[in-house]
């Protein structure tokens, strides 16, 4: 089989049997079980060094920080990573920021995101002292200067704005047009209304703005186009207040490849094109060249994981023009993936523990819970030899994959594995029934 962009890079085939830095599947299925997560950490690391250096070779001096997307997949292994490689991480939750923070992250390295904070993360953000928290509404902002007044400190912010850029993705992942929950409109001047507000709490240091158009974006002009109205914003600022705010952080969410006809966004396919949009648009309005920070998004960690399933059935069903379509039932579903009931995600997949020289027939890869919307692959040409027991691969599985996952019907969640040169260890356990049962009050 060849290999797509879709695997990470340790991913081989021999003989039809993928392995994962050398170890075959059926031998990964067989110490670990299924359904699985397995993730390549090197090729992890290695994306996250990419966007790192790539930052730094594009901007210089003035490269910010290149911010982990925590909502992808975090674990405390994976948060140590993130502190080893040396880039920030962006949590919008109080169980994001734990993880991180038990992950040792340092937590001038934390960027705290989140469109309704409650005030009790709002405090423990504030008193860790993480490095800056993106303000989301007014109201949030009267919270932070709270807190931040409560424990003595000057809190550093930035204001998200609402830039009306329509990004050519999924709707519930777009997120920088004018009628979504996030951020300030520029539009609608709720955004200056923001500014204001936070010129008169001496307990905020407004270090600039920031702004995320979305997810799974390829391409630039949309980053272009962010860059040019975010820089015009930081202009009237000045031109306001007499002095430049220091820092602009334009998000990112660049996508990835889930198909063999897809190919995932690197950091040079992107960054040129974005710093000389910056460029431009720092010399149109007249601004020195601020700190640039970005936040690739799922990129990092969504090429670098796969999940491997056990077929429990599979059966022939007639479709309505007459033919055949198979069902295949493998050991998970939607409550290890639910991006193709969410958002109509597709997905690529194959048997992992063997070739096949049968012809290919119309097949549907579904999971094993009561509901008929527990598809994990709408329509896939598949082997026709698919029997119980076969393993089944699915790439690029490590963003919204297990960190979505949920215990639909009481399934225990499945574990996450991390794999670097011929040695496997589990990083977040496998779920049991215990831990289902532990949260259960009885009443006998």
């Amino acid at each position: 089989m060849s290999k797509a962009s879709m695997w990470s890079k340790n991913i081989s085939f021999t003989n039809g049997e993928l392995n994962l830095s050398g170890i075959p599947a059926s031998q990964l299925a067989k110490e670990f079980g299924t359904p699985t997560f397995f993730l390549d950490e090197e090729a992890f690391r290695s994306r996250a060094i990419a966007w790192r250096d790539g930052l730094k070779a594009e901007f210089g001096s003035n490269a910010g920080q290149v911010y982990y997307a925590s909502k992808a997949f975090i674990s405390t292994a994976v948060a140590h990573w993130i502190s080893e490689i040396g880039i920030g991480i962006d949590v919008c939750t109080g169980g994001e920021l734990a993880v991180a923070l038990a992950g040792g992250v340092d937590p001038s390295m934390i960027e705290v995101h989140g469109n309704n904070k409650s005030l009790s993360e709002i405090d423990r953000a504030v008193s860790q002292g993480v490095k800056t928290i993106v303000v989301d509404s007014i109201f949030e902002i009267e919270r932070v200067a709270a807190s931040a007044k409560k424990h003595g400190v000057r809190q550093s912010v930035l204001i998200r704005l609402t830039p009306g850029i329509e990004a050519h993705t999924h709707e519930s992942i777009s997120t920088a047009h004018e009628d979504v929950k996030f951020g300030f409109s520029i539009a609608s001047g709720a955004a200056w209304i923001a500014v204001e507000a936070i010129s008169k709490l001496p307990e905020l240091e407004l270090r600039g703005v920031h702004c995320h158009i979305g997810s799974q974006i390829f391409g630039t002009e949309a980053f272009e186009i962010a860059s040019d109205r975010l820089l015009e914003f930081m202009a009237r600022y000045r031109d306001a207040f007499g002095v430049e705010l220091p820092e602009l952080d334009l998000g990112g969410g660049y996508g990835i490849a889930y198909l063999p006809s897809e190919v995932t966004v690197e950091p040079a396919d992107v960054l040129p094109a974005i710093g000389t949009a910056v460029r431009a648009a720092c010399a149109k309005y007249a601004l020195q060249l601020p700190l640039i920070s970005i936040e690739p998004g799922r990129n990092i960690v969504g090429p670098t994981m796969f999940t491997l399933y056990e077929v429990g059935t599979v059966k022939d069903v007639v479709i309505e023009d007459g033919s055949i379509r198979k069902y295949i039932s493998v050991d998970g579903g939607m409550s290890d993936n639910a991006r193709t009931a969410l958002y109509d995600a597709e997905y690529f997949a194959c048997i992992a523990q063997r070739t096949s020289t049968a012809s290919t027939t119309q097949s549907r890869l579904v999971g094993k819970h009561c509901e008929t919307g527990d598809i994990i692959i709408r329509d896939i040409q598949l082997p026709s030899d698919v029997v119980p027991g076969d393993l089944i691969a699915t790439p690029a599985t490590g963003a919204y994959g297990r960190s979505m996952a949920s215990n639909y019907n009481h399934v225990p969640r499945p574990p996450v594995v991390a794999v670097i040169d011929g040695n496997a260890r589990v990083i977040v356990r496998r779920e049991t029934e215990a831990d289902l049962l532990a949260l259960d009050v009885a009443e006998m």
